[in-house]
């Protein structure tokens, strides 16, 4: 079976993926060097995080593992000023790290809260500070949610970061014109990771996954595509990647 061939779009050009190390996160990062980027890989998972780069390596890619807790402010910037010291420059941030909670609104502790926030939605802002000195026509592509949209009971913490996310990139696209960097989001609906298998809503049948369910190969290509010069026109907006869940509610 021969090699499946991939555009070379981001030849040369230096890629942070956080949550690198599995689901949506991995198989970007495996995408973004495929079409020969430089690729940051963070994650927690020492383990998982070196298997991502050995197998970008291994095809002859350039990857390098960070391990970090993207919740932690020095984390993110010990990453960024590594990432620059190896590369000299960032050209695309995708920030994928995320956290769901479980607990209805009444029952949930504000330290839970404050965790899911510090994850979903802080490491977004610090990122987009620390990279944004280092990018010139660059691209930050946040991976948001269908939850953003339509939501489910008992997750409405995850629900407001991923609504946050959204409005967060529309509000950064005014401040910085296009030719320095875009800013876009992306917001999947069922995809076959973990976190939706281990979702307990899922796992008890409170929340149904019916319909069409995503892989997250198909979430990489959207999510590079996104990254892309070929999205030069795509600006402060969010591309819903859902197989049609939300049209069905």
């Amino acid at each position: 079976m021969s090699t499946p061939s991939f555009p070379q779009r981001f030849q040369n050009k230096v890629c942070l993926v956080t949550g690198g190390t599995a689901g949506i996160g991995r198989a970007t990062a495996l995408r973004l060097a495929q079409e020969g980027g430089c690729v940051a890989v963070l994650g927690r998972d020492a383990q998982e995080g070196r298997e991502v780069v050995r197998t970008i390596r291994a095809a002859g890619g350039q990857a390098i593992f960070i391990s970090a807790d993207v919740g932690k402010d020095a984390h993110l910037v010990r990453a960024v000023e590594r990432i620059c010291k190896t590369w000299q420059r960032i050209d695309v941030l995708v920030n994928n790290a995320a956290m769901m909670t479980f607990e209805p609104i009444l029952k949930l502790q504000p330290k839970a809260w404050d965790t899911l926030m510090h994850i979903n939605l802080r490491a977004l802002f610090r990122l987009t500070q620390l990279c944004l000195p280092h990018m010139k026509g660059g691209a930050i592509v946040a991976v948001s949610s269908v939850h953003a949209h339509q939501s489910t009971p008992n997750v409405a913490p995850y629900a407001a970061s991923k609504g946050a996310i959204e409005a967060f990139v529309r509000g950064v696209s005014l401040e910085i014109p296009h030719t320095h960097a875009r800013i876009n989001a992306v917001a999947p609906g069922a995809v076959d990771t973990a976190m939706l298998w281990s979702n307990p809503n899922v796992k008890s049948g409170k929340e149904k996954v019916t319909g069409q369910v995503g892989t997250p190969e198909e979430l990489a290509a959207a999510i590079c595509f996104v990254a892309s010069s070929e999205a030069n026109f795509m600006n402060g907006t969010t591309l819903v990647l859902d197989g049609g869940r939300l049209a069905s509610l």
